[in-house]
C-alpha cells in the first residue's frame, strides 16, 4: 500500500536504482512525495528518472561507479548540490555474480564479489554521513541478504555479513546525532529479467546446477516456500526509511518469508 505524502519534503538517494528492488524503491518514494536521486552505473537509470518525474516527483539520474570512494563521493555531492540536502540513503547496490561451491571460486571472482556487494555500501555511507551531520539527522537503510547463511555464495555472504556489521556499528556511532542506520535482509526475490546481467557469460551446465541448488535452498528455507516480490522488499525498506520507524536503529530485518538468515 502506498502512503501518499509520507516522504513529502524529504530527499532520498537510492543506489542500484536502474533495475529490480532499487527501481521499485525509487518509484515508490516518488509516488509518496519524495525527491529522489537515482544512482546506478547503467544509463538505464535515466528511464527510471523519467518514470519518477511522471509521478510528479523531483528526480535526478546519476551514473557512477560506487565500487570506488571517488564515485560514491561524486554521486552524493551531485545529489546534495541539486536538492540542497540528503535525508535518506538507500544502499541497494550488490548481488551475486557467480554461484558455486567455495572451492570452485577463483581469486579474482572472490575479490569481485566483495567489491560489488560490500564497498558500495561502505563508500556511500562514508560519503553521506558528513552531509547528514550538516543537516542534523537522516536515515540510512542498507540492503543485506539472508544469504549470509546459505550455499554456493560464500564471498557474497561475507560481503553481506560486512553490510550487517556496518549497519550495527554506524547505528551505535551516530544515534546521538539523529542518524538512524538499519538494514533489510531480503530472501529470494522475483524481478523482471535483468536488462544488464551481473555476469554476461553464458552459464555452463555445472554453473546452472549450482544456481539451481541456491534456488532450491532459498525456497526450502522460507516458511512460505516462495520468493518475494520487489514491492514486498520496497515496503520494508521504506518503512525503515520513514518517520514511522523513528525509534528503530541498528537492526537488520529479514524480509524472506520467515527465513531468518
Amino acid at each position: 500500500m502506498t502512503c501518499t505524502g509520507r516522504f513529502a519534503g524529504k530527499v532520498a538517494v537510492v543506489t542500484g536504482a536502474a533495475q529490480g528492488i532499487g527501481r521499485s524503491v525509487a518509484l515508490r518514494l516518488a509516488r509518496e512525495g519524495g525527491a529522489v536521486a537515482l544512482v546506478d552505473r547503467s544509463d538505464l537509470v535515466a528511464e527510471v528518472r523519467q518514470e519518477a518525474e511522471a509521478a510528479k516527483a523531483r528526480a535526478l539520474a546519476i551514473t557512477a561507479d560506487l565500487e570506488t570512494f571517488a564515485g560514491a563521493t561524486d554521486a552524493l555531492r551531485q545529489a546534495q548540490d541539486r536538492f540542497g540536502r540528503i535525508d535518506i540513503l538507500i544502499n541497494n547496490v550488490g548481488g551475486t555474480i557467480w554461484a558455486r561451491p567455495f572451492a570452485e571460486y577463483e581469486e579474482a571472482q572472490i575479490e569481485a564479489e566483495i567489491r560489488r556487494s560490500l564497498f558500495p555500501t561502505l563508500w556511500c555511507c562514508r560519503a553521506a554521513l558528513p552531509l547528514m551531520l550538516r543537516n542534523n539527522g537522516g536515515a540510512i537503510v542498507n540492503v543485506s541478504s539472508v544469504a549470509t547463511r546459505g550455499i554456493n555464495r560464500v564471498p557474497y555472504a561475507a560481503a553481506k555479513g560486512g553490510v550487517n556489521a556496518i549497519t550495527a556499528c554506524l547505528a551505535w556511532e551516530y544515534a546521538e546525532h539523529g542518524i538512524r542506520v538499519n538494514a533489510v535482509a531480503p530472501g529470494g526475490t522475483e524481478a523482471p529479467p535483468r536488462r544488464i546481467p551481473r555476469n554476461a557469460a553464458p552459464l555452463s551446465e555445472r554453473e546452472q546446477h549450482w544456481w539451481r541448488e541456491v534456488e532450491e535452498q532459498t525456497t526450502a528455507s522460507s516458511l512460505m516456500h516462495r520468493y518475494g516480490t520487489t514491492e514486498e522488499q520496497a515496503a520494508a525498506i521504506l518503512f525503515l526509511a520513514s518517520d514511522d520507524a523513528t525509534y528503530i536503529t541498528g537492526v537488520t530485518v529479514p524480509v524472506a518469508g520467515g527465513d531468518l538468515g
